[in-house]
């Protein structure tokens, strides 16, 4: 089992701490996992196995736990001195009110350590944020990075092979257990529907599986471009949709709340501002692209630019596009006082190509770091101008 030491390393400081510690991701995407590494290493501390709490909500031994009352009770039932306790409840999205419970454990019993995991962002956040007021901490868990891919993969065989095989069916972590294509596509497949009939379906009460099949092709076909709300009600018109603006973007929310999509927004760079029109869309994974893909070959360009964009958001940063006069950036990533931009491009294969991404640079007037991505073994760094191999990047520390 590969250990996810990229996620635990920001997560043990808060073993011991009474904030509420949410891990949220796609279904599949290994919460589950990461939850058990964190359970081994309190075992590893000689943490007592009865002071240890865990409650999958999707296996059917729980399900009476599944009202908010009884799971409160059950947990309360199983604290009997005054050690820590530590409580891990996963994918909790299934208890109705759960918030409650969370806040009356917190408010009533000092020696526990909650940590809760589950698959719609929103769903946590906004509902948690009320009633605790700031008592908890955020994790976004993402599939596999490339280099956790290749851990899990082996290096047997050529990376690029490696890259392409990871570029085109995702880094969802149980795909990895199969070789032949039409077992991996069964797999995503089944990992699409349960995130459809579970996570839209069933909690948000939206119906049309249809309309959401057409919307997520649309995305996938338009990925790494600007979004335009009119051209994807023609699209749907032309595939005998008709929907309104508003049912388009509540559907659109339902598929970012799920966690299948992300939203990115554009960063004037000249204006030091945040724009809300315009945004671009990109999927969580590209495996779930792959089989929603209407042209069967994925856009290799965009899909490498996916790539760069799920790697920046797994290394802890923010992501904006950066908007010139002229044109724009590819990716601004900021973390506290560090910011880097970011051109990714395919290859640069001519003068052409390598203007257009290193001259995309010239209107940003500051010292940070400035990097072109490409698939090139040649470095073409120039002008301060930092220039890499995409997979070398995405193997880096």
């Amino acid at each position: 089992m590969l250990k996810r030491e990229m996620y635990l390393s920001r997560i043990r400081g808060f073993y011991d701490s009474d904030l509420i510690k949410i891990l949220v991701g796609i279904r599949r995407c290994g919460k589950s996992v990461i939850l058990k590494q964190i359970m081994n290493e309190l075992k590893e501390r000689k943490i007592d196995e009865s002071h240890i709490i865990y409650i999958n909500f999707e296996l059917i031994e729980y399900e009476e736990l599944q009202d908010y009352k009884k799971l409160n009770t059950y947990i309360k039932e199983k604290i009997l001195d005054e050690k820590k306790y530590y409580i891990f409840l996963d994918e909790i999205q299934k208890v109705d009110k759960f918030e409650e419970v969370i806040n009356s454990l917190r408010a009533s019993i000092e020696n526990i350590s909650i940590f809760i995991t589950g698959s719609n962002s929103k769903l946590l956040s906004n509902e948690l944020s009320t009633v605790l007021s700031g008592r908890y901490v955020l994790f976004n868990i993402y599939p596999l990075s490339y280099k956790e891919f290749v851990e899990i993969t082996g290096k047997d065989g050529k990376l690029e092979d490696t890259f392409w095989n990871f570029v085109k069916w995702g880094g969802l972590p149980n795909r990895t257990q199969f070789t032949d294509e039409s077992n991996i596509k069964d797999y995503l497949h089944s990992v699409f529907d349960s995130i459809i009939l579970r996570d839209v379906v069933e909690r948000l009460g939206l119906k049309d599986t249809v309309l959401f099949d057409l919307l997520l092709q649309y995305i996938v076909d338009t990925t790494g471009r600007q979004f335009s709300a009119e051209n994807v009600i023609n699209f749907l018109k032309n595939e005998g949709k008709s929907v309104s603006t508003e049912t388009l973007y509540i559907y659109l929310d339902a598929l970012c709340k799920a966690l299948m999509i992300k939203k990115i927004y554009r960063y004037d760079i000249h204006g030091k501002a945040i724009l809300k029109t315009l945004n671009k869309y990109y999927m969580t994974d590209l495996g779930i692209a792959q089989i929603k893909n209407n042209n069967f070959e994925i856009n290799k360009s965009f899909a490498i630019e996916n790539i760069v964009y799920n790697e920046l958001l797994e290394r802890g940063y923010e992501v904006y596009i950066g908007k010139i006069k002229d044109g724009e950036i590819d990716f601004i990533a900021t973390k506290t006082d560090e910011k880097l931009y970011f051109q990714v491009t395919y290859l640069l294969q001519d003068d052409k190509v390598k203007e257009r991404e290193f001259e995309a640079f010239n209107e940003v007037n500051d010292n940070y770091p400035k990097y072109v991505l490409s698939l090139d073994k040649a470095d073409f760094s120039k002008n301060g101008i930092i220039h890499k191999n995409i997979i070398d990047w995405l193997l880096e520390k």
